[in-house]
């Protein structure tokens, strides 16, 4: 069983900026694809951003060059930095990771920005 906690979510104004962190716990975290999801209101969850092991990144199209994931494997966490967020990032979002082909995540941090 793999466990992730999620944080730092909150309101914030257009233009503005957020950073979510993930604790990740029950497995080994370094030789680990970790990611983003998140899931706007009355849609379906949606990727965001991934790191692999190797700090390869990928982003969906939307949040290039406004969002950044990173990890830090010495403390179990991962991050989302978000920049430039505009209303249509409000959403639910949600780190999660696999383990033998089982997709884990955590209970998701509500992210809302106003115009």
């Amino acid at each position: 069983q793999v466990q992730l906690v999620e944080s730092g979510g909150g309101l914030v104004q257009a233009g503005g900026s957020l950073k979510l962190s993930c604790a990740v716990s029950g497995s080994t975290f370094d030789d680990k694809t970790m990611a983003w999801y998140r899931q706007l209101p009355g849609k379906q969850r949606e990727f965001v951003a991934r790191i692999f092991s190797s700090l390869v990144t990928g982003y969906e199209d939307s949040v290039k060059g406004r969002f950044t994931i990173s990890r830090d494997n010495a403390n179990r966490m991962f991050y989302l930095q978000m920049n430039s967020l505009n209303p249509e990032d409000t959403a639910v979002y949600y780190c999660t990771t696999w383990l033998y082909g089982t997709q884990f995540w955590g209970r998701g941090t509500q992210v809302t920005v106003s115009s």
